[in-house]
């Protein structure tokens, strides 16, 4: 069998009418809660930058930088709003992954579509061509890397399925395509940045960039090497593509604003918040056990947005104070409030072994499989709650939103950027996206 044959033919091949049902229903979920998250990202240091970058580096008048009133290429348009999406950590995640689709794809689909004046059932399309090569691509990217490479480097080659559907190439452009991004793919050590949160943090922005530029290349002649689809030793990962969609129950929105490695623990401080009747002022210690990846975020408190996504004790002090884990407490102001600050510095964490034996299962889909956690909050009166073991949203299947719990979470994100009025007007167009002429109509939206 020849993986990446399949592969072209399913980008190639590929329409709306062909989609089934739930592929679509996550289609237009991810678009959504990528938009949210995208434009509340832009209230950060990266995306700023990342807009000034782009506009200078991929000039062009054809793609709409969001909300920053500026205009790029795709490539820079994709690569500028891919760092928006991923810049609060509140995109989505994916089975098989270990990190962000949709922060890739759905840029580089809006971006191209918005090029090419293509409407919205091709956009769409688009973003489910990204998703099944992105399950597939990344389970075969982390089982031939002995380093964790974090999101830029697999969504390479799934950015560039999306924009070879979307630029109308044919197999053999396509298959060139793919070759070409997996080649050019970033090395992205990610447990580097675990441990030393930066701006880099998944990549994300060079994950879409490289596919787009990959397209291009390939579309004007350009040879890649045979992509990671033709390993023998995957095949069968591959074989059932157009077939089984992925992405229909492979798919996790997030419900707090940090590492998918702390929504266990947030969830399990909450019930036992829930179940006991006790102010913050009374508690003395928060101890959590966890996996090891969880483990190292670490409890130092931070100094950046990034440094408060990728720790424990800041979010999960966040959450116990203010019931929430979003923008008003991951954002630079939230830094230094001094609550927060208090209770984090009386947060610490173990690691187990079984919990990480546990989550590392989870990561390659194995059913017995589970990120779980288990937090103790001690009181000051000597008074002691165990969750014992918790799981978090983020497995798969997920089964806890729907579209209409999607728009209350782009409502509650995105009421620091956008008028109730206008967040009405966005919410009306996607809905109706399917139906959309010209992708440009939403994009001028949020220019």
């Amino acid at each position: 069998m020849d993986g990446s044959q399949l592969v072209a033919d399913f980008v190639v091949g590929l329409s709306w009418d062909q989609t089934p049902g739930d592929a679509r229903r996550a289609a237009r979920m991810a678009l959504l809660d990528t938009l949210g998250a995208a434009l509340v990202g832009t209230e950060t240091p990266v995306s700023r930058i990342a807009a000034e970058v782009a506009a200078t580096s991929w000039p062009g008048d054809t793609c709409t930088i969001l909300l920053h009133g500026r205009r790029a290429s795709a490539a820079g348009a994709a690569f500028a709003n891919a760092y928006a999406a991923n810049a609060i950590d509140i995109d989505d995640c994916a089975l098989y992954t270990k990190g962000h689709p949709g922060a890739q794809i759905v840029p580089s689909a809006l971006a191209l579509s918005e090029a090419l004046a293509l409407g919205g059932r091709d956009m769409l399309t688009g973003i489910v061509v990204g998703y099944e090569v992105a399950h597939r691509a990344a389970r075969i990217w982390h089982a031939t890397h002995d380093v964790y490479q974090a999101c830029g480097s697999w969504g390479s080659v799934a950015c560039a399925a999306v924009a070879s559907h979307l630029l109308r190439l044919n197999e053999t452009q396509t298959r060139h395509a793919l070759g070409v991004a997996e080649y050019h793919a970033p090395n992205l050590p990610m447990m580097r940045d675990i441990d030393h949160p930066a701006m880099v943090k998944h990549g994300v922005g060079w994950g879409a960039m490289n596919g787009i530029l990959s397209a291009n290349l390939a579309q004007r002649g350009f040879t890649g090497i045979p992509s990671l689809f033709d390993f023998e030793s995957y095949q069968d990962w591959v074989a059932d593509i157009g077939e089984h969609y992925v992405m229909a129950d492979g798919l996790a929105w997030k419900r707090y604003a940090c590492c998918a490695w702390d929504h266990a623990i947030i969830l399990a401080a909450d019930q036992l918040m829930t179940a006991h009747d006790f102010a913050v002022e009374e508690i003395d210690h928060v101890v959590v056990e966890t996996f090891h990846e969880a483990m190292r975020l670490g409890t130092d408190l931070p100094t950046t947005t990034e440094e408060a996504q990728f720790n424990l004790a800041w979010p999960l002090a966040a959450f116990i104070v203010d019931g929430e884990v979003g923008p008003d407490q991951m954002l630079a102001p939230a830094l230094a409030r001094q609550d927060i600050r208090d209770l984090a510095r009386r947060v610490t964490v173990l690691e187990t072994e079984e919990l990480t034996r546990l989550y590392r299962l989870a990561c390659r889909g194995d059913p017995e499989g589970s990120y779980v956690s288990r937090v103790t909050i001690r009181l000051r009166d000597g008074r002691a709650f165990a969750s014992g073991p918790v799981e978090g949203e983020i497995k798969y299947p997920q089964r806890v939103w729907d579209f209409e719990s999607l728009e209350d979470k782009f409502r509650w994100l995105t009421a620091r950027v956008l008028e109730p009025d206008h967040t009405d007007r966005v919410l009306d167009t996607v809905r109706e996206v399917e139906h959309l002429s010209d992708v440009g109509d939403l994009t001028a939206m949020l220019s």
